[in-house]
């Protein structure tokens, strides 16, 4: 169990840090403000802090300086719903340990929590950490697409090949490089994730290659960088296709020779470790356009392994239904819940744009929200957004046998997402439609609108 302090002047985003930590079975504390950060920090001494950038009085720059001031060595996390490069940049010379943007992912805050227990060296937090994160890492789904995957990946993964996952957002990149790494003869080391499009340019060397202190401003210690921290262990790089030119240079030397120098540092380290990369983006296109390495490129993608998009492998909804819902349960004193055909098949004629992800959120959204024992096609019509970009439109789509109908569905998902956005102020949602708010709370009427929650 880890202490952990959540500092943010916005309560739901406190509430929402506090349930996900609690679930984990973490200690956790909030502060509303950098004052009562300050004082709590003394009382508590917690292993992390997740500290907001933007809080009226002393924001969260400030707090972090005065944190370092008194606690050289404490581990801050940075969050901020306007993040910068010049903030980030600033954060990090500060000494925080790392910067998120919101809205926050719950893996992703799990993983940065896991990391940073394992840079203070708490093992036992670390190894039950690991083995929840683990759970939310499995490959699910028996389609032929994914079917494919999972063979590649059983076939790949007792090399050292590197190996190139690519795929849209959501649909799993990183789930697959654990899994290559579980598999591997370095399963018993460290799996290291470094997000790249996260780390600004001018401080990816130092996060890769480590830093020796007083190399630059907020180097108030010698560091070792990712490579290092992945020595005998697999380091992925995700979103390395948003990587600056400069760092791909001293990637590629790394990956060339095997050795690494600390910013500031002269002694050559040689590191034993096995790179997996992930992408959303065509590297082949950003190579012809200028942005990407053909050589790393080719060094990188060894083995190439692409995740299809849920769209493409709609047969997998069921299991993954079933499979979220029984996560979610885990862990909870409450009854099994089901979800009828009706639904199931409702939530299976979506796009999902956000692809397994966005199914997730969206299955402990209808688990917390809808009523009864089971889950059904009202409650999915009522409390999803769609699945889509369209804003529910997808729903339209399923179950019509005429024109009219049609219409008659598209136009309730269209009023029903409006409403949604403008937080149900009918006379705000009737001015952005050009609708007389008479016919609004009519068309509200004929299809039995109601604000969830």
């Amino acid at each position: 169990m880890a202490r952990i302090l959540i500092v943010d002047d916005e309560a739901s985003i406190r509430e929402a840090l506090r349930q996900l930590f609690d679930y984990e079975g973490h200690e956790v504390e909030v502060a509303g403000d950098g004052i009562e950060a300050l004082r709590m920090v003394g009382e508590v001494a917690p292993d992390l802090i997740f500290l907001d950038v933007k809080m009226p009085g002393l924001d969260g720059l400030e707090v972090l300086g005065r944190i370092r001031e008194r606690q050289p060595d404490a581990l801050v996390v940075m969050i901020s719903g306007h993040g910068t490069i010049d903030t980030a940049v600033e954060a990090t010379r500060k000494g925080a340990y790392d910067f998120l943007q919101k809205p926050l992912d719950s893996d992703r805050l799990l993983v940065t929590l896991r990391n940073a227990l394992e840079m203070r060296g708490l093992s036992a937090r670390v190894e039950a950490l690991q083995s929840e994160v683990s759970t939310r890492h499995e490959i699910v789904g028996d389609s032929h697409a994914i079917r494919q995957v999972v063979e590649r990946v059983e076939r790949v993964a007792p090399t050292d090949a590197r190996v190139l996952v690519t795929g849209e957002n959501g649909t799993g990149k990183e789930l697959v490089a654990r899994a290559l790494h579980a598999l591997s003869s370095r399963a018993g080391a460290g799996f290291v994730e470094v997000n790249c499009a996260a780390i600004p340019g001018e401080l990816i060397e130092s996060e890769l290659f480590g830093h020796i202190k007083g190399s630059f401003t907020g180097a108030v210690a010698d560091r070792p960088g990712k490579f290092e921290q992945a020595d005998g262990g697999t380091l992925f790089m995700d979103e390395v296709g948003d990587m600056s030119l400069a760092a791909q240079a001293k990637v590629l030397r790394a990956l060339e020779q095997g050795v690494i120098t600390r910013v500031g540092g002269q002694k050559a380290i040689r590191v034993d470790v096995r790179v997996l990369a992930a992408t959303n983006k065509d590297l082949l296109e950003e190579i012809e356009e200028g942005n990407f390495r053909e050589d790393l490129y080719y060094r990188l993608n060894v083995v190439p392994i692409h995740v299809p998009p849920l769209r493409e492998r709609r047969e997998d909804i069921p299991m993954l239904i079933q499979h979220f819902a029984a996560r979610h349960r885990r862990g909870r004193d409450e009854e099994r819940r089901t979800f009828s055909a009706e639904a199931v098949a409702r939530l299976a004629g979506l796009d999902w744009p956000g692809n397994v992800r966005e199914l997730r959120n969206t299955i402990e959204r209808l688990l917390i929200l809808s009523a009864g024992p089971e889950v059904t096609a009202a409650d999915v019509d009522l409390l999803v957004s769609g699945g889509s970009s369209s804003g529910g439109l997808g729903v339209a789509f399923d179950g019509g046998t005429t024109f009219a109908e049609f219409k008659d569905r598209a136009e309730r998902a269209f009023i029903l997402q409006k409403l949604r956005e403008y937080d149900w102020n009918v006379s705000e949602t009737a001015r952005i439609l050009e609708m007389p708010r008479s016919n609004l709370y009519k068309k509200i009427e004929k299809y039995g609108l109601v604000r969830e929650g």
